[in-house]
């Protein structure tokens, strides 16, 4: 009888030794470059991996490419323009600034920000949108504490967190 951890990480497949799987990030600003890292660290996640900015030719890229990683509306824009299904296109821009926005809750509050949830949504920079109704720390809503977080009656200026997320 296997243990609960053993069934855990039980292999699901067995590993294709002759897959070849190209990666394509569009984007070679600090998310682009931080997704670049964070493929490369994986043992056997791509066999390939190509870095696509300004003045590059897609083409080249969008040939035999398995996943693409992109920031903002270039995500839906190269799902259309590839063909691949939506499962293999991902958008990383509202991870990132999600990220930034649970930090700075964490900071404000002195937390660890492991504690913190807050998602933003829309567009990666100033179009984006802070879901003020689900910040929560350790399960505890913040608007349940004060319904005017993150407005502009806001005594505590939450908002400026939202800013501050923006301008990193």
């Amino acid at each position: 009888m296997s243990t609960v951890k053993e069934q855990l990480i039980e292999k699901l497949i067995e590993d294709d030794e002759n897959s070849q799987c190209k990666i394509t990030i569009v984007g070679t600003g600090a998310v682009g470059m931080a997704c670049a890292i964070s493929i490369l660290l994986k043992v056997r996640f791509g066999d390939e991996l190509a870095l696509v900015d300004v003045g590059f030719d897609y083409d080249e890229s969008f040939s035999n490419t398995k996943f693409f990683f992109l920031v903002d509306i270039l995500t839906y824009i190269v799902w259309k323009i590839s063909g691949l299904p939506v499962t293999r296109v991902i958008g990383s821009g509202c991870n990132l600034d999600s990220a930034r926005f649970r930090y700075l809750i964490g900071e404000k509050l002195g937390v660890h920000p492991t504690s913190c949830h807050g998602w933003i949504i829309g567009e990666h920079g100033d179009s984006s949108v802070p879901l003020w109704s689900g910040v929560n720390v350790a399960g505890v809503a913040l608007k349940t504490l004060d319904p005017k977080l993150g407005t502009d009656s806001d005594k505590e200026h939450w908002k400026n967190i939202h800013k501050q997320v923006i301008q990193r």
